[in-house]
Order: structure tokens, then sequence, then C-alpha cells
């Protein structure tokens, strides 16, 4: 495949009348892990729902594979997004109804995939991350950084060609959190995904192959940012 696998340009989005992006563009191919930094406010939440087509910009395009997606309706940027995203947001939207096992296999029981082997692929995703342990657990008896890995276990189980990560080691230990950057990384390069992964963690910026920097609704080389 030819370019990027997740492209933004001229990116812009106005929100309560006060623009949080401004001419954002960011191309990321597959194995590529692309950081983003930037100060509470800088609108990188945004630029995430952006990519994922959760949020229409008002000016630029989005494509993946190169398929314009903002142009299309919510029901095929949905059915793009499950099929081709793992999402990893910071609140992490994990359902309280369901185990941690079942939140993980979840992906894969709507792509249609037999319950057997989602289980199966959902328990081999949570043991990379060191928590198979916790497949039967309800989400009430798992801490917030266990709650956090089964987030990211869910992002990966069906095997996307993006993932979109929040903070994903903002609640985790040194160790754990070493573990998940591993995790990413390995997935990444040996599986073709391009990733963002929005970070204050400097030991996740320095594994990834570039550092960009929001500020003010602009990204830039983090290195010509400071």
């Amino acid at each position: 495949m030819n370019g990027p696998t997740l492209r933004c340009h001229e990116v812009s989005v106005a929100l309560r009348g006060s623009t949080v992006l401004r001419d954002v563009s960011l191309g990321v191919a597959a194995g590529e892990v692309v950081a983003v930094s930037g100060a509470s406010g800088s609108g990188k939440s945004t630029l995430l729902n952006v990519l994922s087509g959760l949020l229409v910009p008002d000016a630029g395009e989005v494509t993946v594979n190169g398929v314009r997606i903002d142009t299309l309706s919510d029901r095929r940027r949905a059915a793009i997004r499950l099929r081709s995203f793992g999402i990893a947001f910071q609140a992490g939207d994990l359902i309280p109804e369901l185990s941690v096992g079942e939140n993980v296999a979840l992906p894969l029981r709507l792509l249609g995939t037999r319950r057997s082997e989602a289980r199966a692929r959902a328990i081999a995703q949570l043991d990379n991350l060191g928590i198979a342990d916790l497949y039967d657990s309800d989400l009430g008896a798992v801490s917030g950084g266990q709650a956090q890995r089964a987030a990211l276990a869910r992002a990966l189980v069906h095997r996307p060609i993006i993932l979109l990560a929040d903070e994903p080691t903002g609640a985790l230990d040194d160790a754990n959190a070493g573990r998940a950057v591993e995790q990413v990384i390995d997935v990444a390069r040996d599986g073709g995904l391009a990733a963002v992964v929005v970070t204050h963690d400097a030991r996740v910026a320095e594994r990834c192959d570039r550092v960009l920097h929001l500020r003010a609704g602009v990204l830039t080389d983090a290195t010509l940012a400071s």
C-alpha cells in the first residue's frame, strides 16, 4: 500500500466559538508510532476524535487507507471505526455491566467472531499485558491501572490497522507502563499498525518514531516547538 494508513490534511475545528484545531496535517504509516504531546486544553482529545471519525472537522479531510471518511455518513464511519481502529481513550469507556474479559472480547463479537474464539483471543491479549487472570472479574473489582490495561487490550484484540491511545500509561506504575508501551510498539512494528499516542510520559515518547507537539490547536514537530 502506498501512502499513510491514517492521514488528516489541513483540519480545523471550532467548538463553542473557539478554534481548537487550526490547519492540522498529519500522516501515519503502517508500522509507525507517533506521539503527540501538549498541555491540557491544547486540542489533543479533539484531534483523536477527528482522526477516529467521532467528530467531523469544520474544514480539511481525514482518510483511512486512502478513503476519505469525514464526508461519510455516521453509520459508515462507525463501521470503519469498528473494523479498522483500536481506540483506548483516557476514560477507558469500558462497559460496567460486562466483565473485564467480555469488554476485551466485545470488538470481536461485534465483528461476528465466535464466542469461543473471541474468548481465547481476549485471554491472549490480556496475558500480553499481564492480567489474563482478570478475565472473569467485574470492573468494580479491578484497579484503575488494571482497567487501563484492559482498555488497551480491547483496542488491540481485533488486530486493527490503526491505534489511537490517550495517555495509555497514565494510571500505570513503571513496570506495567513499560510493558504496555512495548506491547504497542511490538504490535505496530510487527503487525503494520499505524499508532497515534497522546502522552505526557517521556518514557513513552522516546520509544516512538516521531514526537509532535500540539499548542493552541497547531501541530508542530516537538523539536521545533520548544
